[in-house]
């Protein structure tokens, strides 16, 4: 195979924009867009001159590509991404992976059969300088043992009107969470690429505290790793101006990284060790303040993604983020929501099958109907958004 052909599945605010970066992409080509709003599908058919298809049955069918990236509604990744893998086509699917563990672990043994298919998820995120730098600092052990996390994320802020612009928004049944599963999971899942999955999480999250919708705008979690370091994450809709600072406290020293900076405060010695051997009380060692560089670049971070995912399957690049790693961010919010509707820590693995029974019920009992616009099997309207 000398070109890709790629189908984008979904063509809203972030699949459109998908269609524009494949055509920036190095070997390879955009042959066809599916939506089932035909009015927006036929206009940006029009617009890149490539074939239009309603029904994403239609397209698997068709044999037009040979890889598809999948930009719909959360509850709708599960069973594209699989009818995808049997009609033999490579999948890149948007985040996240899908709305809980026991529809991403579907996927994942989809692609089991289908081994020989590439399937990648849309964490563009990896592939910004300024994270590669932090997780490569982490990972040549520059930080020594890391004893303590903290990210906070407040500057997701949202207005009402912000979730009034679409029924689904900010619903269980519509969308099957607030910040944890629309604003921070590439901030979720940056957070275990770098520091690995906890063994226990307890978790507040209030739902609608900031504004009129069922779900979680506001989230404070506390996690607990089996080597004894701890973490914190703390992610909001409703606060302005907000913030976004990483800090980690490690036995060199301290790292923070906030506004595009990073800063290691480097001890010349280990402090574990110098806690032990000196016989000062107060003081600690001498260190410096070390502004870690590295090269930024104005790359589109999405763009990356989709060169990675065109280069693995035509030369057999590694890729960035496999689907199967956007199980660990899903378990990752879900055991957040868990914890907090159960008002308990949460050990992990998480129950999915418990999991996805409370999420069920918060489904039944949801405000939002949703409007089916087509024949109830659609393949845009999977089996939760029905009643």
């Amino acid at each position: 195979m000398k070109e890709l052909r790629f189908a984008v599945i979904g063509v809203g605010n972030m699949g459109s924009n998908h269609v524009k970066f494949i055509k920036n992409v190095s070997g390879a080509k955009i042959v066809a867009i599916c939506d089932i709003d035909r009015q927006k599908a036929d206009k940006i058919a029009d617009e890149h001159k490539v074939q239009v298809f309603y029904d994403a049955k239609d397209l698997y069918k068709s044999e037009i590509c040979d890889a598809v990236i999948i930009s719909v509604p959360h509850y709708d990744h599960t069973l594209l991404t699989i009818q995808a893998f049997e009609a033999g086509l490579h999948v890149l699917c948007e985040k996240p992976i899908a709305v809980h563990k026991a529809d991403a672990l579907k996927m994942c043994e989809a692609h089991k059969k289908h081994s020989k298919l590439k399937f990648a998820i849309m964490f563009q995120q990896r592939t910004d300088p300024y994270y590669i730098k932090l997780k490569s600092l982490i990972d040549k052990g520059e930080l020594g043992k890391i004893y303590r996390i903290s990210w906070t994320i407040t500057n997701w802020f949202r207005t009402q009107a912000y979730y009034n612009s679409g029924g689904w928004r900010a619903t269980w049944r519509g969308e099957g969470g607030g910040v944890l599963l629309n604003q921070c999971p590439h901030n979720i899942d940056l957070f275990q690429w770098m520091f690995g999955m906890p063994s226990r999480v307890h978790s507040y999250c209030a739902l609608g505290k900031y504004h009129d919708i069922e779900v979680e705008d506001d989230v404070t979690a506390f996690f607990e790793y089996s080597d004894g370091k701890t973490a914190s994450f703390i992610t909001s809709t409703g606060e302005f101006p907000g913030t976004n600072r990483l800090e980690i406290a490690c036995d060199r020293g301290k790292v923070v990284a906030e506004n595009g900076k990073i800063t290691f405060s480097r001890t010349e010695e280990k402090v574990s060790e110098f806690n032990y051997t000196t016989s000062k009380q107060f003081e600690g060692p001498d260190y410096w303040n070390i502004d870690i560089p590295y090269k930024a670049d104005n790359s589109s971070r999405h763009q990356c993604i989709i060169q990675n995912f065109t280069n693995s399957i035509l030369k057999g690049d590694k890729l960035v983020a496999r689907g199967e790693e956007g199980c660990n961010s899903i378990e990752l919010a879900n055991v957040m929501l868990l914890s907090s509707l159960e008002g308990k820590s949460i050990e992990l693995p998480i129950d999915h099958v418990k999991f996805e029974k409370k999420l069920k019920e918060l489904i039944k009992n949801s405000k939002y109907v949703k409007k089916v616009e087509k024949s109830e099997d659609s393949d845009f309207t999977s089996s939760f958004s029905k009643k």
